[in-house]
């Protein structure tokens, strides 16, 4: 078992083996794990401080509980590789977030130990009491197990959850994966000695019959009760941050040394024999265990791209071109250094934002509310009631959950809150559930709401400037990566209101290329000369709200082909709103329309480039598009 040739984790073949190792072969597979987690993760990226902080934490679900029955769920997902790992996926783990292989985040479709899919934060513990109400009713007994981090548990969904949970009283067992609280040791040793003295069987039933007794005498055993239970619950509250739990009506155990596994163990079988209602256990455990590097920087390894694991140092590129994220942060500190009334907002991603370059500079008009993008939202349409200038940075994928606060809050007042959506179009490697496919379709229906999408970095920072000035809402919506590489001089000017650029003059095909696939869309076009001996026009429309109606319909009049070109779906997109204008208009009658964007479904997870290529929103797939529509019939007017 000690040879260094051996590994305990190539002759795990079902999960189920690990209640069977001892604690010296289990001290062994966690370090065999994070080896694993640390090579994969500096070869194809990934979270890798999350999941190395909770090895020993699966290994002791795995050895308490059984996974073929019970059912666990992981919030976010960022910590589940060493579960993927564990449950039958080793032998894949090598092709973790890479285009056909496994998933950074658990994945009904990809494993049946996998018993919910995530991707989005704070869903474990309603998911969970759903699972549990459905065990009930159909007679059973397993148990249902979330795995929720303190991070995702400041999002009110997670609060509602726990809410309703208290409120049910169903069997239900929620982990706590305390990584940032500070807790002092010798409070932590008391609260442990409470929890598992008031979480006994015999304790509990003693504590039903004492208040069944004192309930008993006559005209003061109500109040001596009532009594009796405060007292109970102001000393366990005391000495244990369990007090809100408790408040919650959840039996409350821990905190426990989350890197412990045979204090783990017996935890979890404390929580599991707790018949009469749900139950949180409180773990502390450290972000990036085991790693060095990691545990020194447990913000920057959250979520990494490719580094040496000797060193830890990311692998360097060649490129020195600003991302578009980079680009934003340096342009909104400018803005902000000229006007006071600007505020930024983030809802726990200052760097994933960039909006951390705002937070040096001006602390004290920089806000991050954790992740609760709602709040978030409303929050700002206060400021914007009061005069202030709030903007809301928040990856796509991520503002779609506060679409309510966006539509009442902010739209129906006509509040001036910028949306700085960052990620927007194919992330990559984090896959369907962080593409920002969706925000053109969900917001460019709603009344009052303004939409700019920038080509490059450039032209970000013209968005930018043009909607801070806006008297209304406004959503600047760029992807994530590098920008093309353009110059960038002189200070950012406003943009006509409603109006495109056209980028190149052209015959035969209009291309109306949105956002960042107008470069793409320039270079189709120089391939197209090239192969076909025409050159098409190019039109960038800047805006997606209000459209630029005047130039469409001086392209519809001019052209009989159009190609509309956009990295968002297609169902309610950019170029459904151009149909719509077309039709209603009277303009659509001879044309001949073809459309390149995201499908009627849920793109998985590949670099890019893959992704692009695959759909064809490439240089080359736009231009096999164009000869395509070049050598279709006319329709004729």
């Amino acid at each position: 078992m000690t040879q260094t040739n051996f590994s305990l984790l190539n002759n795990i073949d079902t999960p189920l083996q690990i209640a069977g190792l001892s604690e010296p072969q289990l001290a062994l597979l966690a370090a065999e794990v994070r080896r694993r987690i640390v090579d994969v993760v500096s070869h194809n990226g990934g979270h890798l401080a999350p999941s190395l902080g909770v090895v020993e934490l699966t290994l002791a679900l795995l050895a308490t509980f059984n996974i073929d029955r019970d059912k666990l769920i992981w919030d976010v997902g960022h910590q589940s590789y060493a579960f993927k790992l564990l449950t039958g996926r080793a032998d894949k783990f090598h092709t973790l977030r890479t285009f056909g292989g496994i998933s950074g985040f658990p994945k009904i479709m990809e494993s049946p130990y996998d018993h919910f899919g995530v991707g989005h934060s704070s869903t474990s513990v309603s998911a969970a009491l759903g699972m549990a109400l459905a065990r009930d009713l159909a007679g059973l007994q397993h148990h249902v197990i979330a795995v929720i981090g303190d991070g995702a548990m400041t999002a009110g969904e997670a609060f509602e959850g726990l809410n309703l949970a208290g409120h049910m009283g169903k069997r239900l067992i929620v982990v706590l994966n305390d990584n940032e609280m500070s807790i002092s040791s010798n409070v932590g040793a008391l609260s442990r000695f409470l929890s598992s003295a008031l979480s006994r069987r015999w304790v509990r039933q003693a504590r039903k019959d004492v208040l069944g007794f004192l309930r008993a005498i006559p005209r003061i055993g109500q109040n001596l009760a009532l009594y009796a239970m405060r007292g109970e619950l102001s000393f366990k509250s005391f000495f244990t941050p369990g007090m809100l739990f408790e408040a919650l009506r959840f039996t409350y155990i821990g905190p426990v040394d989350g890197h412990n596994t045979e204090e783990l163990k017996r935890h979890l079988k404390m929580a599991a024999a707790v018949e009469d209602g749900p139950v949180l256990l409180h773990v502390r455990t450290q972000k990036g265990k085991g790693y060095a590097p990691a545990e020194a920087n447990p913000a920057h390894y959250h979520g990494v791209g490719l580094f040496t694991p000797e060193t830890g140092l990311p692998v360097s590129t060649t490129s020195k071109i600003p991302t578009f994220t980079e680009t934003f942060g340096t342009t909104l500190l400018q803005l902000a250094e000229r006007d006071e009334k600007i505020i930024a907002i983030t809802a726990a991603m200052p760097e994933g934002t960039g909006t951390e370059f705002f937070k040096e500079r001006f602390p004290e008009r920089f806000v991050d509310t954790g992740i609760c993008e709602q709040h978030a939202v409303t929050f700002a349409a206060g400021l914007a009631i009061q005069g202030r200038r709030p903007v809301v940075a928040i990856y796509s994928t991520f503002l779609q959950r506060a679409y309510d606060q966006i539509v009442h809050d902010v739209c129906l007042q006509n509040l001036p809150v910028t949306f700085c959506v960052d990620r927007a179009g194919l992330v990559g490697e984090d896959g369907a559930t962080h593409h920002g496919s969706f925000d053109i379709a969900y917001l460019r229906h709603i009344p009052n709401m303004r939409i700019l999408a920038p080509r490059d970095e450039d032209m970000l920072r013209h968005c930018l400037a043009t909607a801070l000035v806006s008297d209304g809402p406004c959503a600047v919506r760029y992807p994530r990566g590098s920008g093309y590489g353009v110059s960038i001089t002189g200070e950012a000017r406003l943009l006509p209101h409603g109006s495109g650029e056209i980028l190149l003059e052209g015959v035969n095909v209009a291309v109306i290329a949105l956002g960042n696939r107008a470069h793409p869309a320039l270079e189709a076009a120089r391939l197209v000369e090239n192969e076909l001996g025409f050159r098409p026009l190019v039109f960038d429309p800047v805006w997606i709200k209000p459209l630029p109606e005047k130039d469409l319909a001086d392209i519809a009049g001019r052209f009989d082909k159009l190609l509309l070109v956009e990295e968002g779906v297609l169902a309610g997109g950019f170029s459904s709103a151009v149909l719509e204008f077309l039709n209603d208009n009277g303009l659509l009658g001879g044309l001949t329309v073809k459309r390149l964007g995201l499908p009627d479904g849920f793109v998985e997870h590949g670099t890019q480039m893959e992704l692009r290529e695959m759909l064809g929103l490439r240089s080359g797939g736009i231009a096999r598009a164009i000869t395509e529509l070049a050598r279709s019939p006319a329709v004729g007017k």
